[in-house]
């Protein structure tokens, strides 16, 4: 249970403000999507996609360090409050809990809290990170509202930092991602796996609808380790992969408008399939028995 969200109502596109609750309780009269909604719709189905837009999704312990993170490092977000116990064991560290949680804010352990601490002050020294999010030249969380010109939904992004632009220079938008391993490879992997090359067009398309910058837009990826020493690595993606994703996300964004115009949101397969078994155990299997 959390605090009541003031209602905010979104009719016309535009640059809003507003809180990441407001943004994700959707302000769009009869419905938005989002670039986490569109590779939901793809990688999932639109009945999963429906189903939590309805009903919401299950608190994970996991997003309370990511949160805190992000207001550490970005300076917009929930509260942080520190439940000064060693677990959640006790009756009295759960309440504090679940009392924080109720006003807003996100509760962390003392040991959580200094693990975000430095965590932050790792993206403050690091040569790169720390200039993208330096205070004063860029602004936290904007949320953008534009309508797709094919299909006439409305489509919604949520940016981490819009950097200040200089006359003659590009817009740079910086999105911030905790992860368990910050490797080049780790990180390849964790793009395809999450459809960070779709959220790069997602929001470059954001950026170039509502004018704030235009084709030449770049989305930057920082990636932080959650253990120490907090390793970060700041990535972009080549056009071609962003290319990949606007394909991507176009496909989401039909298939979202025709889900909204017909009321049907379909699961994972109509009818009766036939389902072979992994092209990896057809392998295994006549090497082993042929």
């Amino acid at each position: 249970m959390t605090a009541t969200t003031e209602t905010l109502v979104v009719t016309e596109p535009g640059i809003y403000p507003m809180t990441a609750d407001q943004y994700h309780a959707d302000p769009v009269p009869g419905g938005s999507l989002s670039s986490s909604g569109a590779r939901k719709l793809l990688d999932r189905s639109p009945a999963i996609y429906r189903h939590e837009q309805d009903h919401g999704q299950a608190h994970k312990r996991t997003f309370d360090l990511g949160h805190a993170a992000h207001r550490l490092v970005l300076g917009e977000g929930a509260d942080i409050v520190e439940i000064k116990c060693a677990d959640y064991k006790t009756k009295a560290a759960q309440a504090d809990r679940d009392a924080a949680r109720f006003e807003g804010a996100t509760p962390l352990l003392t040991k959580e809290y200094e693990q975000v601490k430095a965590m932050a002050n790792a993206i403050r020294q690091d040569p790169i990170a720390g200039r993208l999010f330096t205070p004063g030249e860029g602004v936290p969380e904007q949320a953008l509202f534009w309508t797709d010109g094919p299909t006439g939904i409305t489509r919604r992004a949520l940016i981490d930092w819009t950097k200040n632009r200089r006359t003659g220079s590009r817009l740079i938008l910086t999105d911030y991602k905790t992860t368990t391993d910050a490797s080049l490879t780790a990180v390849a992997k964790t793009v395809a796996n999450y459809g960070y090359h779709q959220q790069a067009a997602w929001y470059i398309d954001a950026a170039t609808a509502l004018d704030l910058g235009d084709e030449d837009t770049e989305l930057v990826f920082v990636f932080q380790e959650k253990t120490a020493p907090y390793l970060v690595t700041v990535i972009q993606l080549p056009r071609d992969d962003v290319r990949r994703g606007r394909q991507k996300n176009r496909r989401a964004i039909e298939q979202y408008a025709e889900c909204t115009a017909t009321g049907i949101w379909p699961g994972h397969h109509e009818g009766v399939a036939i389902v072979s078994l992994p092209h990896w155990e057809q392998i295994r299997h006549d090497e082993e028995y042929s």
